[in-house]
């Protein structure tokens, strides 16, 4: 279903919970708010859509790949850049890493380890501040 964009910044500073397998309805959420939201969004986190849940997803070229209790576990090449976010209004200056490697389960709860570079690596990253309550 797709749900509204949450702009409360107390909630979103929140640092969220572990997702379990019960959070299926979160992903099916998730996926269905970020086709929505395509034109304008690459990634989104479950506290963008109102849950306090470490569950988040963003495009990969054709396809959306969805990550449960994503943790970074590696990061290189460290640089500035300018991001903006469904939650916010305008652009901040924040800081990104080039190479990034992430610990994540698949929507079947499988563990996956994998290295990501640049604007995805990016977007990853993005994601996973809003898992930590961290806003641009």
């Amino acid at each position: 279903m797709i749900k509204p964009i949450n702009h409360d910044q107390t909630f979103l500073a929140q640092k969220a919970e572990l997702a379990t397998p019960a959070d299926h309805n979160v992903v099916t959420d998730l996926q269905d708010t970020l086709k929505d939201n395509a034109e304008v969004c690459v990634g989104m986190a479950a506290n963008m859509i109102g849950v306090n849940k470490r569950i988040v997803i963003f495009s990969m070229g054709m396809m959306n790949v969805v990550m449960l209790n994503p943790t970074i576990v590696s990061k290189e090449n460290e640089y500035t850049t300018s991001e903006g976010c469904l939650s916010l209004t305008g652009e901040r200056s924040t800081k990104r890493y080039k190479q990034i490697t992430v610990k994540y389960f698949d929507i079947d709860f499988k563990e996956h380890t994998q290295e990501f570079s640049n604007f995805i690596a990016q977007i990853i990253q993005h994601e996973i501040d809003h898992c930590e309550g961290i806003i641009i």
